[in-house]
């Protein structure tokens, strides 16, 4: 009788302990994962922290600290026990991979770290997510902002006075898909209110420049942005019937910034194309 009444009290304890263990392996309260990414098989999200405007110090393209400020997420997973470990790497690639697949790019992966940067543009906020991983755990730190509005084109009479008072104007308005010269939609808008203004000043001539902020080669942007000058100017001269020798294209690069490259913001104003008078 004896020694079943401690049978008894030992699988009553193993219950309790077990339950116990189980139930600390659930998520924390409030706990949910980020909607662009879904968790590693096995994991369990061990703390959570959202705030609605904060800071953090990601590593960016130039192995530098960026500071980004937004709509912040830490989330810190653990691997449920019994279960097998993936492995640090493999819990890094499958997040960079995920994220790939809707977008992403991985600006920073340190394989001594154990960290990676990767961004996000989609539906109108930019994401910087940070990973760091081990074998049986990751975190996350994760800020969502609203990506710069990039600046209304100006009307022609706009354009008109600025390139009468200071010889020229920039245009945000203007962009093109990474890597390519294609005009797109808004881009095309603002070339409608290019070829007011030139139908309206019947002697105004103008050289139309292209820059780019400064990822990439020099020689590759000096190329890009002649391309994307020529674009605008081809399409003036197609479709709205201006003459070829009112206008002639220059690309610069990224020569002659208008902001710190240091920043996603700077990076945005420097991505642009310039009407100067000639």
């Amino acid at each position: 009788m004896k020694n079943l009444l401690v049978v008894l009290i030992s699988v009553c304890l193993f219950t309790f302990w077990e339950g116990r263990s189980s139930a600390q392996q659930q998520d924390i309260k409030g706990g949910k994962d980020h909607p662009l990414i879904s968790r590693m098989p096995d994991f369990f999200i061990s703390d959570y922290k959202e705030s609605e405007f904060e800071s953090f110090k990601f590593i960016g393209a130039d192995k530098k600290p960026v500071n980004i400020e937004g709509h912040k997420y830490y989330i810190g997973y653990k691997l449920i026990t019994g279960k097998p470990e993936p492995g640090e790497l493999k819990i890094r690639r499958n997040i960079q991979e995920a994220l790939k697949k809707i977008g992403g790019k991985v600006v920073f992966d340190d394989n001594f770290n154990r960290t990676s940067t990767i961004i996000v543009q989609k539906e109108g906020k930019e994401t910087w997510i940070q990973t760091v991983s081990f074998n049986n755990w990751y975190r996350l730190n994760i800020i969502e902002r609203e990506m710069m509005k990039q600046e209304v084109i100006a009307n022609a009479d706009a354009m008109g006075n600025d390139i009468k008072n200071s010889g020229h104007v920039a245009l945000y308005g203007i962009n093109f898909e990474t890597g390519k010269s294609d005009i797109n939609q808004q881009a095309a808008e603002a070339i409608v209110q290019i070829s007011i203004l030139l139908t309206n000043d019947s002697s105004l001539k103008l050289y139309v420049v292209g820059h780019t902020d400064n990822v990439g080669n020099i020689d590759a942007n000096l190329k890009l942005s002649k391309e994307r000058a020529d674009a605008v100017v081809n399409s003036l001269v197609a479709n709205y019937g201006v003459s070829a020798d009112r206008l002639k294209a220059y690309g610069m690069a990224s020569l002659a910034p208008v902001a710190s490259n240091d920043t996603e913001e700077g990076k945005a104003k420097n991505r642009r194309v310039e009407l100067v008078k000639q």
